[in-house]
């Protein structure tokens, strides 16, 4: 730690021997804060709470040795739009995010290669271990931030564990991947999985190194998790149309293949229920696992999804334990059910709720809507809410409305046909939901964007045929597709207009 801001004393903690700091300014202690996490929402606190409070200790661990950088731009650097890995980790001015520039710049201390592994909450100390010499270490703390993420989930097939069966699980994997596809070395892929790790490969693979690829998944839709079947089958289309295969309903048996030289089409395949697929490279983005074991060993309540509980102040059950990001459960604003959200969005704003609520101040992060966007090579994608199918399995009656129309005014040279799927309960005439889709991203995000934060205050179907959006002839129609999807379903659920499509199973 920098010892202009900061005046180190170490004291015994441990009948074995580690040391842990404890710090003073003068004669006056000041506030110690270990985060354990540093990819986004572990930053977050950190650099947030050294503003709030110049005196706090703040230190932050992290297993890796690459930290502080965008995890949801991965594939975007493995397909070539982001053309060094540096580029993941830098801030607007080109400033390396290492545990230097947190040093030198933020004043926060970032132990790399360290893990996590127990708290004791009696006693207030983390215990850690350095993983290049196996060191052990206690840590005192007045507050702990659980910022550890999801790891994952790798199949527990046959030859998962091959050298060329990978998981988009950090910089280290991206780089590894990149590299056999510029050797020339991958001619043919599968991804296992079609969420938006999987899809976002897929065109990586496709799109910028010409490698055949076909994607498994296990649901009879691709983004099963956050489309409804009727925007899921255009997002197919479009995979389908830029030369990825997609099965769906299938299962992946085993991956076949040397240890020692892992997966080639020479040697490897990929055996499914119908058949066998050769390939040269195999990515599993068949979603993710909280890390949360140390925590939940030490008494902190976690969810059915194994990710912490937290309430609205991000605190666990453990008042002077924090958590955030990947590995907590949030409330879901509209079912009122919990649910995980890895974004690295979400992350970010719940940093600064927790390091608010550290230094004092009444912050509180309600929930989430479930808001998400994705490319999907030159088409656009984004959701809030629930799908037809969430909204009926939480107990609502949904009815929706899917309305096509131009994103800007119809006469305007560049406006491009976009779709709307809008939900609502039949019986409230509350909105639940809301996918639209199109060639141009900032005109689909917007519409979605406009809608989502009004989820949380009971919108209805009679506020989004009124609601008020900006309008000229480059951005929208004078009756923007919004309002239309509104008076869609309001005659809908008047029985003025009956739907040709079949109601959700």
């Amino acid at each position: 730690m920098n010892k202009n801001l900061y005046e180190i004393t170490q004291t015994i903690t441990l009948g074995t021997g580690e040391t842990s700091p404890q710090v003073t300014k003068g004669n006056i202690m000041t506030k110690r804060i270990i985060i354990v996490g540093a990819v986004a929402l572990g930053p977050k606190v950190a650099c947030r709470l050294r503003r709030l409070d110049p005196e706090a200790d703040i230190t932050v661990i992290d297993r890796d040795n690459l930290i502080s950088y965008g995890g949801c731009g991965i594939p975007y650097y493995v397909g070539g739009d982001i053309a060094d890995i540096e580029g993941l980790q830098s801030t607007t001015s080109h400033a390396l995010r290492d545990p230097e520039f947190f040093k030198t710049c933020k004043g926060i201390q970032v132990i790399p290669r360290v893990e996590a592994t127990r708290i004791d909450r009696k006693g207030k100390k983390l215990e850690i271990r350095y993983l290049d010499d196996g060191r052990k270490e206690a840590l005192a703390y007045d507050k702990l931030v659980i910022a550890t993420g999801a790891s994952p989930f790798r199949h527990p097939i046959p030859g998962a564990d091959l050298p060329r069966v990978f998981t988009i699980s950090n910089l280290h994997s991206a780089r590894d991947i990149k590299d056999i596809l510029s050797k020339g070395q991958v001619g043919k892929a599968v991804v296992i999985g079609a969420g938006a790790i999987g899809i976002e490969m897929a065109e990586a693979l496709t799109d910028l190194w010409g490698v055949d690829t076909t994607i498994v998944e296990m649901a009879d839709q691709v983004l099963p998790a956050a489309l409804g079947k009727h925007v899921s089958k255009i997002a197919e289309n479009q995979l389908e149309q830029n030369g990825v295969k997609v099965m769906l309903a299938e299962r992946v048996l085993r991956i076949n293949g040397s240890p020692a030289s892992g997966v080639t089409s020479v040697e490897t395949s990929v055996d499914t229920a119908e058949g066998v697929l050769d390939c040269d490279l195999v990515v599993m983005s068949a979603g993710v696992r909280p890390n949360t074991g140390f925590a939940a060993e030490a008494g902190l309540a976690v969810g059915s999804s194994g990710a912490l509980l937290v309430d609205r102040c991000m605190r666990t059950t453990d008042p002077h334990i924090y958590a955030g990001g990947d590995c907590v459960e949030l409330r879901n604003l509209v079912s009122g059910e919990n649910m995980t959200m890895p974004l690295g969005s979400l992350a970010n704003r719940q940093g600064r709720i927790i390091a608010n609520n550290i230094h004092g101040r009444a912050s509180q992060f309600k929930g989430t809507v479930g808001t998400f966007c994705i490319k999907i090579f030159d088409m656009a994608i984004a959701t809030a809410g629930l799908t037809a199918a969430q909204a009926k399995a939480s107990g609502f009656d949904p009815i929706h409305a899917i309305v096509a129309q131009h994103d800007r005014a119809h006469f305007y040279p560049d406006s491009q046909m976009m779709f709307i799927t809008l939900i609502a309960d039949a019986k409230t005439r509350k909105i639940l939901g809301v996918e639209a889709v199109g060639k141009q991203g900032d005109a689909i995000k917007a519409r979605v964007d406009a809608i989502a934060p009004l989820f949380q205050t009971g919108l209805n179907v009679d506020d989004v045929c009124v609601l008020e959006t900006g309008y000229a002839p480059p951005y929208a129609s004078a009756m923007d597709i919004i309002n239309n999807a509104g008076n869609a379903l309001d005659n809908i659920l008047e029985k003025r207009n009956i739907p040709i499509d079949e109601p959700v199973d």
